[in-house]
């Protein structure tokens, strides 16, 4: 079977696309609204660095020294204990089939809010609220048929492959989304909310910051560059060998960082504008964004438009990168095509989401509870507050201290100082596992 590579341009593009997903367009903002704006902003980009970037560049060494799946590059690189150490590998593609059956599902409502745009705009919030809640708990039919939509667009992209398939889409949308954002937030620079918006996101106030803010700023930051979900691991393991190392994971860092504090300058010019206020909440996007571009009218439609198909783009180039570990492992494992990996998982993905669907309709969802929570919020709190933080924690300290140091550094050096190489190996030894392991804690018992 012959391996496909990205091209230098390509990875980048993939692993942004993968990191660049709606978790910068609905977590952060409201995040950043919820904890005092641009103090937290500051905090999460140092957070990105002293724990985001160790993480991200620990699966970028697992995936192309191994230059296979997430289960067997564990299974190559350890030294020992490999059939242990391979059920890391096998959490971590696991935890990311189930985040994507319940984020294509959120895709979804993206979709119908695009198509919703072309119509008469929520002019108020109530009005806003019932329509989003009719879509969630209510409309199964519309809601069925917009997962369905969305589902098969990431699976007829990963059907493609490597190159023609998961490569070509994000050369064609990670620049399409930033040329959106940087129309609309030039839109937003001619709005008088813009001056509020950008002292908000990028003049610190530090009296904001507390011990809450710092472990919310490393969940947001985990999550934001799709850490622990297999997706770096899986995609370094087509990576090209005169691919630049550092500045590829700086590039896809920055690239993640620049495209959220654009669309968080863009949503906050709007609530500025019409005196709405930023801490909403998860509504922010669906709800609260939508009455304030009906306020301007038919101008309001077209950015809505462009709004949703940014978020569009930015979901599903993140649902295919959390999808592809999983088929990428059945089609090194047991040696079948992309077909039917494809239909192996995609029947699960399909099933599982249909499922998240309808455990917010009323009288169906809540019947099945799951330790006091539906279906579609026990698997996005399961997830995102302990599978991912174990799988992450567990893969630096298998790279801290299972895998040969003088092997990573051979792989590192000819693109960083040794000094700049030992900070790295220190933050991910002693820095990432500790600073993971309270988000954890936080997540699970004070929160």
């Amino acid at each position: 079977m012959a391996k496909e590579q990205f091209s230098k341009i390509g990875y980048v593009l993939a692993v942004a696309g993968s990191a660049v997903g709606l978790g910068n367009a609905w977590k952060f903002p409201y995040m950043v609204g919820e904890n005092g704006g641009s103090a937290f902003v500051l905090l999460y980009l140092v957070i990105c660095f002293l724990v985001g970037v160790p993480i991200f560049m620990a699966e970028l060494s697992i995936g192309k020294l191994s230059e296979s799946d997430s289960v067997n590059a564990f299974r190559k690189l350890a030294d020992k204990h490999k059939n242990l150490w391979q059920y890391v590998g096998i959490l971590a593609m696991v935890t990311a089939a189930i985040i994507s059956c319940y984020y294509i599902v959120i895709i979804g409502w993206v979709i119908k809010y695009f198509f919703l745009s072309f119509s008469s705009l929520p002019s108020d919030i109530e009005s806003s609220k019932a329509i989003f809640n009719e879509l969630i708990t209510k409309d199964a039919g519309e809601q069925t048929i917009c997962f369905i939509a969305a589902f098969a667009l990431c699976f007829y992209v990963l059907s493609k492959g490597v190159k023609s398939g998961i490569e070509k889409l994000n050369v064609w949308m990670m620049p399409s989304l930033f040329i959106m954002l940087l129309i609309m937030l030039g839109y937003s620079a001619t709005m008088d909310g813009f001056v509020a918006s950008a002292k908000f996101l990028l003049v610190p106030d530090f009296s904001k910051i507390s011990i809450n803010s710092l472990l919310l700023a490393l969940g947001l930051a985990f999550w934001t560059l799709s850490l622990g979900m297999a997706a770096i691991i899986t995609y370094s393991a087509s990576l090209s060998d005169d691919t630049n190392l550092s500045t590829s994971t700086i590039s896809v860092v920055l690239i993640n960082i620049t495209l959220a504090i654009m669309m968080g300058l863009v949503i906050f010019t709007f609530i500025f504008e019409f005196d709405a206020t930023p801490a909403q909440g998860p509504g922010l996007v669906f709800i609260s964004l939508p009455t304030l571009f009906a306020k301007l009218g038919f101008a309001g439609n077209i950015l809505a438009v462009a709004f949703f198909v940014a978020l569009i783009f930015a979901g599903i180039t993140s649902a295919i990168s959390i999808v592809e570990p999983f088929v990428f492992f059945l089609i090194r494992e047991y040696s079948i095509s992309r077909k039917k990996a494809l239909a192996i998982v995609g029947a699960g993905v399909f099933v599982v989401g249909l499922m998240c669907v309808f455990a917010n309709i009323e009288n169906i969802g809540d019947k099945i509870l799951f330790f006091g929570k539906n279906f579609f919020d026990f698997l996005d709190f399961t997830s995102s507050n302990v599978l991912l933080p174990i799988s992450g924690i567990l893969e630096a300290i298998f790279v801290g201290y299972f895998m040969k140091r003088k092997a990573l550094y051979t792989l590192f050096s000819p693109y960083m100082s040794d000094w700049v190489f030992n900070v790295w190996y220190f933050l991910l030894r002693f820095v990432a596992p500790i600073c993971v392991f309270c988000v954890m804690m936080n997540s699970l018992f004070f929160t």
